[in-house]
């Protein structure tokens, strides 16, 4: 199991504290990190001590296996496919299966954890809000925290909390899943985002952006390729394997360029260009069974 203990110093860790544990007790999905336990005590200083204990997620976060600075570790186009209809299958039953729909507000790769299978579990509900029907009881974005680089851009300027604000995290999350980059890397400055870094290149030029790990697998093909200096050799060379790892290449490509689309579509500028997510889940459950 792993335990989380909350900071009270700092400021609104209380609200975070009770919103959390609101939102987790009433939701049930397999997608969703499990909370066994919570406590609310005094520690041995006579302070305020509370804690949530959830279940132990053996792989650790996908923020750790997209940025590991160790090369024994790295996700396929498989896994990565999973990992997308684990998460968006977890918002759109937060946000289309609840009895109150919930908003995450908070979606990014360290809050998605990975069990002992590579199952993708949503986690860290601290900022989670409930979307009653009721119009006094909206969420403004006015002093939503969020993370940077994945939060709607709309929020910025107070309007309500939707979910259409985590189909923007999670089509952000998407490209960063495609590009092995963060949408807060150097790269991204004067006025450059990952949404436009993704868009100026597809399709043609997908390989420049993809994940270098993504494509480890295949470039040996490549090398034969180059060090084949006659026509003899490269007939030679067009073999089943050669021809099986050049097609693999290829689909992997065309696989790439359909969830970056998604990713697109998804983090949107505007609320209304958005995918909803249970359209997402479908197209990515497509590309799946395609590839």
């Amino acid at each position: 199991m792993a335990v989380k203990v909350l900071n009270l110093q700092q400021r609104g860790a209380l609200k975070s504290f009770s919103d959390e544990c609101r939102a987790l007790k009433s939701i049930r999905h397999r997608n969703l990190l499990k909370i066994i336990a919570v406590c609310s005590s005094i520690d041995y200083q006579g302070n305020d001590f509370k804690c949530i204990v959830f279940e132990f997620m053996e792989n650790g976060s996908l923020d750790d296996w997209l940025h590991s600075k160790g090369d024994e570790q790295y996700l396929n186009i498989i896994q990565r496919l999973n990992i997308a209809i684990d998460a968006a299958s977890a918002l759109d039953y937060l946000h289309n299966n609840c009895q109150v729909s919930i908003v995450h507000c908070d979606l990014k790769p360290s809050n998605i954890l990975l069990d002992e299978e590579m199952t993708a579990h949503v986690g860290d509900f601290g900022l989670a809000k409930f979307l009653f029907k009721s119009s006094w009881n909206k969420y403004t974005s006015i002093a939503l925290k969020g993370s940077i680089g994945y939060i709607p851009p709309e929020y910025g300027s107070g309007v309500n909390v939707s979910t259409l604000g985590d189909v923007y995290s999670f089509g952000i999350m998407l490209l960063e899943l495609c590009t092995g980059r963060r949408p807060t890397d150097e790269i991204f400055k004067d006025g450059l985002n990952i949404h436009q870094y993704v868009k100026s290149h597809l399709p043609r030029r997908v390989t420049e952006i993809a994940d270098a790990s993504l494509l480890l697998a295949y470039e040996e093909h490549n090398i034969y390729e180059d060090n084949a200096s006659d026509l003899e050799e490269k007939a030679i060379l067009q073999d089943d394997e050669y021809i099986s790892k050049l097609n693999t290449s290829t689909i992997i490509q065309e696989c790439l360029i359909s969830i970056m689309k998604i990713g697109l579509l998804c983090s949107s500028s505007s609320p209304r260009d958005r995918m909803p997510i249970s359209i997402a889940l479908k197209e990515i459950h497509t590309i799946k069974n395609l590839f």
